[in-house]
């Protein structure tokens, strides 16, 4: 059986700015850096018993060319839980995030209540996602 979700693994272009954006900016916490047996390096970052598993290889990565669209099968992004989205809008525009969708309600009302998209350094997206309060 399953006991919970552990982490998502995504490649990075440059592993300082991934870190400076998910752990400065967004406030995980950095577990582990280290170099990889290839030559390249690997990051493990936590929030609330989850990571982020992130690799640079030694050759280097792309960023992706687009992003994966509704109509396609594939990881189209990455939530992370807030406090208040509207809060965490300002505050990372002010630190110069872009984004691709600011504060809104959210369609699946009974659950969330408002959401806004960004992009991290390499263009993929995460959402921000305030919770409707359940009972």
């Amino acid at each position: 059986m399953i006991q919970g979700f552990e982490h998502v693994g995504m490649t990075s272009s440059n592993l300082d700015e991934t870190i400076a954006f998910y752990c400065g900016l967004l406030g995980l916490k950095e577990v582990l850096v280290k170099s990889t047996g290839e030559g390249g390096r690997i990051a493990f970052l936590e929030t609330n018993g989850v990571m982020l598993e992130i690799v640079e290889p030694a050759a280097g990565a792309q960023t992706p060319a687009r992003e994966v669209t509704i109509s396609e099968a594939g990881i189209r992004h990455i939530t992370f839980r807030v406090e208040d989205v509207e809060e965490e809008y300002k505050r990372l525009r002010a630190a110069g995030v872009e984004f691709t969708v600011a504060p809104r309600n959210a369609a699946n009302a009974e659950l969330i209540r408002k959401v806004a998209f960004c992009r991290d350094p390499d263009g993929i997206i995460v959402e921000l996602l305030e919770r409707q309060p359940l009972g």
